[in-house]
């Protein structure tokens, strides 16, 4: 089941959301991270915009990477469950399904 909460808060309560990607996703995450604080590190120093817009570009871009990477294991996760165990979390599974593609 998906309830919206206020602010476009979603949270489902229909399966365990740990999937087999998610330590990859948080280094990938944890690296852009990294990045990010040498992008303000830059601007701070007074780096050339051309520079920092450049690496501003590959933290946007690593943050992307690692956003694709989520979706794409939740929809596989969630499809292979509807798929597996047709029920009236069948329905949930769809619903949730739709909510999450707006996010590609």
């Amino acid at each position: 089941m998906v309830n919206s909460y206020p602010h476009g808060r979603i949270l489902s309560l229909m399966h365990d959301h740990t999937h087999a990607s998610h330590p990859k996703i948080v280094n990938r995450l944890r690296r852009a991270g990294g990045h990010l604080q040498n992008v303000i590190a830059m601007i701070e120093e007074g780096r050339a915009c051309t520079d920092v817009a450049q690496q501003l570009h590959a933290v946007e871009r690593a943050i992307a990477a690692a956003k694709k990477a989520l979706i794409h294991e939740h929809i596989d996760h969630c499809l292979d469950g509807a798929i597996e165990a047709p029920n009236s979390k069948t329905h949930a599974s769809l619903d949730e399904f739709k909510v999450i593609t707006k996010y590609l």
